[in-house]
């Protein structure tokens, strides 16, 4: 029996970016949701163990790889929502070339699918998903996907889970960068805005622990990332507008 087709598809750059940035909304988006990793692809048995994945503790690239697909599996099995890795092998062990699963993936999808992709908030892997995905749902006819804050690294301005948060972004030079980016070309409305309740937070820290390989190096970069009142307290999501300009070129 063929499996329905997702309601929702969330594109995550990498094994942990949409349980970090939205566990807390996951369950409240239309079902079923696939999270999709765009960087899910198995590393060349040639590649050294990146320096990220060695300080995590693994020996080669390969074991990293398998460690953070059974982690991602238990993750999204958590949240009930289904798993799917495209061929893409992570930055440190990619080749350059262009992100080509997110047009096959998109492509297969009915244009009624609600699509949620990263701001790519601090982070050049990140930044390539956006844009592959707004170019290829353009091209396709698609509704603009929603954006969403990347976390943890949006979640470190003093405002994060304020009403402040879009003022303080378009004027981060640290935080804010994507932000401008994105509002260069487009228009943004806040589509989620929320702080997590006890009740999701609870959900959303058992997620983001099932990532273990990751959590000490991400706790030196992030300080207190699991904390109630840390950078994962709060998720933000935006729909892209079309803007004046845009408009009166139409």
């Amino acid at each position: 029996m063929t499996p329905p087709h997702p309601a929702t598809v969330i594109l995550s750059p990498h094994f942990d970016d949409a349980v970090l940035s939205l566990a807390g909304l996951i369950p409240q988006l239309p079902a079923p949701v696939r999270v999709v990793t765009v960087y899910g692809g198995e590393p060349a048995s040639h590649h050294p163990v990146s320096w990220w994945d060695s300080v995590c503790g693994f020996s080669t690239a390969r074991e990293a790889y398998r460690a953070r697909r059974v982690e991602d599996e238990r993750a999204c099995a958590l949240l009930g929502v289904e798993s799917v890795a495209l061929e893409h092998p992570d930055g440190p062990y990619g080749d350059g070339t262009e992100l080509t699963g997110i047009d096959t993936c998109l492509a297969e999808l009915p244009l009624e699918t609600l699509l949620l992709i990263p701001m790519g908030t601090n982070q050049r892997d990140h930044e390539r998903v956006r844009d592959r995905a707004l170019a290829v749902a353009a091209k396709l006819g698609r509704a603009v996907p929603l954006v969403y804050a990347d976390l943890p690294y949006t979640g470190h301005l003093d405002e994060w889970g304020s009403a402040s948060v879009d003022e303080a972004l378009s004027v981060s030079h640290l935080y804010g960068l994507a932000y401008q980016d994105m509002t260069s070309r487009h228009t943004l409305r806040v589509e989620h805005d929320f702080t997590l309740t006890d009740d999701q937070w609870s959900l959303k820290r058992d997620a983001v622990v099932c990532y273990g390989s990751q959590l000490a190096a991400l706790a030196s970069d992030h300080g207190m990332v699991l904390a109630r009142n840390g950078p994962l307290r709060a998720e933000r999501v935006w729909a892209v507008e079309e803007s004046a300009e845009d408009i009166g070129n139409g």
